[in-house]
């Protein structure tokens, strides 16, 4: 896959995840990569990690990584306590900046902002301009004490999201600040709120139409928003860029991953194609 022009560039950090059995691969970056790749795209990552980090091999088969070396891949640990998740950053990987992106990346038609951990330098978003770009706002939206417990932090920028064709945030992201939604929506051609069960809202220039969701068996919601962001920046081009369609089929392989676990949860290709043609020939 070196040196062609990727279809869909994620930008962002692979997180190890730890867990009661050691570490797992997480992060945006790693649940979009192999929903896009199901795709069939040609899917290119931008991230950073320790030198060596054994989870990168877990991603490689899914997209082409490029690393930037560090002393500590980005690591997270939920305690959970009867009050509640507590959620704790252990260790953050290398910043990613405009002189890191490798030129060929600037072609790609689409371009997904992944940050998990404040990571990503927003005025990238300003490389792309005739590219689709969507970004996932929660990793702009942490910050953390000396110890890593991680905190709301407020974050607004409108000549950064001038730049940017879609955003992506669950309601839960912006629970200390719901003010949050309309400031967006008023910002950005297409904002996209998602509520779990209830579906979510796409705001398009400000004006609000809701959607649906398939109602399944949860069993771990982790990555289902990932889910949700990457099958609807991926199917767009399939779909003629119909963002009604796109939606479903966001919202049909978000829910289908609330019922497996882990990296798991992305749709495999006959998934993606099952539901790609299901909506298109109902559109």
């Amino acid at each position: 896959m070196s040196g062609r022009i990727p279809d869909y560039v994620l930008i962002g950090h692979l997180t190890a995840d730890l867990m009661a059995d050691g570490r797992a691969l997480g992060g945006t970056v790693s649940y979009a990569a192999r929903t896009a790749s199901a795709f069939g795209l040609r899917v290119a990552v931008l991230t950073s990690a320790a030198a060596g980090e054994p989870l990168l091999d877990e991603l490689t088969p899914y997209a082409e990584i490029v690393t930037l070396p560090a002393e500590q891949t980005t690591t997270f640990e939920n305690i959970y306590e009867p009050s509640g998740r507590k959620q704790f950053i252990r260790g953050v990987a290398a910043p990613l900046k405009a002189a890191n992106i490798p030129e060929r990346f600037l072609a790609a038609p689409l371009v997904h902002l992944a940050p998990i951990a404040g990571e990503v330098d927003p005025q990238i978003a300003h490389l792309f301009p005739d590219s689709t770009v969507l970004l996932t706002l929660q990793g702009w939206l942490r910050r953390w004490d000396a110890d890593g417990f991680v905190r709301f932090r407020r974050w607004f920028d409108r000549d950064v999201l001038r730049m940017i064709n879609i955003v992506v945030f669950s309601e839960e992201d912006i629970l200390e600040a719901p003010d949050m939604e309309a400031a967006f929506a008023n910002a950005v051609r297409h904002l996209f709120v998602t509520r779990a069960e209830r579906g979510g809202t796409h705001y398009i220039d400000g004006t609000a139409r809701t959607y649906d969701t398939p109602q399944v068996e949860l069993v771990n919601p982790t990555g289902a928003g990932d889910i949700f962001a990457a099958s609807l920046l991926a199917s767009l081009p399939r779909l003629g860029y119909d963002y009604d369609a796109a939606t479903r089929v966001a919202a049909a392989l978000g829910a289908l991953s609330v019922t497996r676990v882990g990296l798991d949860s992305a749709p495999t290709a006959e998934e993606a194609a099952g539901v790609l043609e299901r909506i298109y020939d109902s559109a």
